[in-house]
């Protein structure tokens, strides 16, 4: 009887392989598989959408460990239906999208975008280059999961007043004040920093639009590294061009690669990255850690102990 099969849709170094084969003595590693091996795969490393209807259809899949943390992209209703366990990779990127954020914020706030923009036509110019200080700024940080504490923690060494938002308005170690999502306009208002770090739902559908952009301050920055259909596109551009906002960042996008005729390369208080801030070093390693404590757990008991999704909820 052949084994059940642990399929790694990504190549992992052999340190990775030789562990998960310790941990699950009784399954197969396997990183391709033949037609006659698809019924035997339990557990999926990765997610792959053109494989999506083979995994689904045609094997005896009961777990799915996600590489990354958003998993909006994944059939979480069919996982739901079928009983499919999911975890995700969340943590994994929080110190990289952290120091993305900070580094956003300071090549704001110092001038250094300018500078760099000046560098390129060898122009030479002090009074022109906008400049402010970080420290002493009201932040607000919208998700305050695994990423959102690690910035909270990193922007308060700058002397940041950090304030966060999530689903209930819950307490959260590391923020002065967390408030409920439902109040987000409302707690804008008073924000001179709002940081997107939203996952990927039903309910974060556009949330960042006009009516938030219209309640911050003309002078406010808005940052996006979560998922990039939680900001209406276009508001944010109207909000930039008729100066509602005084700067914005994004990472992410609803359309990725973001399209050449976008109007948002237009915009010179825009600065746009290509989904580069969860860039990590050393993800493996990292990722590992999560992936091999819930194996353990799961060939003991069937259980998952890190990072497990909750399928309906969508984090």
């Amino acid at each position: 009887m052949q084994k059940p099969i642990i399929y790694l849709q990504k190549a992992f170094r052999k340190e990775f392989v030789t562990k998960i084969q310790e941990i699950a003595p009784n399954y197969q590693v396997s990183t391709e598989l033949a037609d006659d091996e698809l019924n035997n795969v339990e557990i999926s490393v990765g997610w792959k959408q053109e494989k999506e209807l083979q995994l689904l259809n045609h094997s005896n899949l009961k777990w799915v460990q996600a590489v990354s943390a958003g998993v909006d992209y994944l059939p979480l209703s069919e996982f739901e239906k079928k009983g499919i366990f999911l975890s995700n990779g969340s943590g994994i990127h929080s110190l990289s999208i952290s120091e993305h954020v900070i580094g956003t914020l300071l090549t704001y706030y110092r001038g250094i975008g300018q500078a760099i923009k000046n560098q390129a036509v060898k122009k030479w110019d002090q009074t022109g280059i906008h400049y402010d200080q970080l420290s002493g700024k009201n932040l607000l940080i919208v998700g305050t999961g695994h990423i959102g504490k690690q910035l909270s923690v990193s922007l308060r060494g700058l002397g940041v007043n950090v304030y966060g938002i999530n689903t209930t308005g819950h307490p959260v170690s590391g923020f002065i004040e967390t408030y409920s999502i439902k109040n987000l306009a409302k707690i804008a208002e008073g924000m001179d920093i709002v940081v997107g770090i939203l996952p990927g739902t039903e309910a974060t559908y556009h949330i960042f639009n006009s009516d938030v952009f219209s309640h911050m301050k003309p002078d406010a920055v808005f940052i996006n590294v979560g998922r990039g259909d939680s900001v209406h596109t276009k508001e944010l551009a109207t909000a930039l061009k008729e100066q509602q906002i005084a700067f914005a960042a994004l990472d992410v996008f609803e359309e990725e690669p973001l399209p050449v005729d976008s109007e948002l390369w237009e915009l010179e208080n825009l600065l746009i990255t290509p989904h580069i801030s969860g860039m990590t070093v050393d993800f493996q390693r990292k990722f590992m850690t999560i992936f091999l404590k819930n194996l353990k757990s799961y060939v003991a008991d069937g259980k998952l102990v890190e990072n497990q999704v909750e399928l309906r909820r969508g984090y």
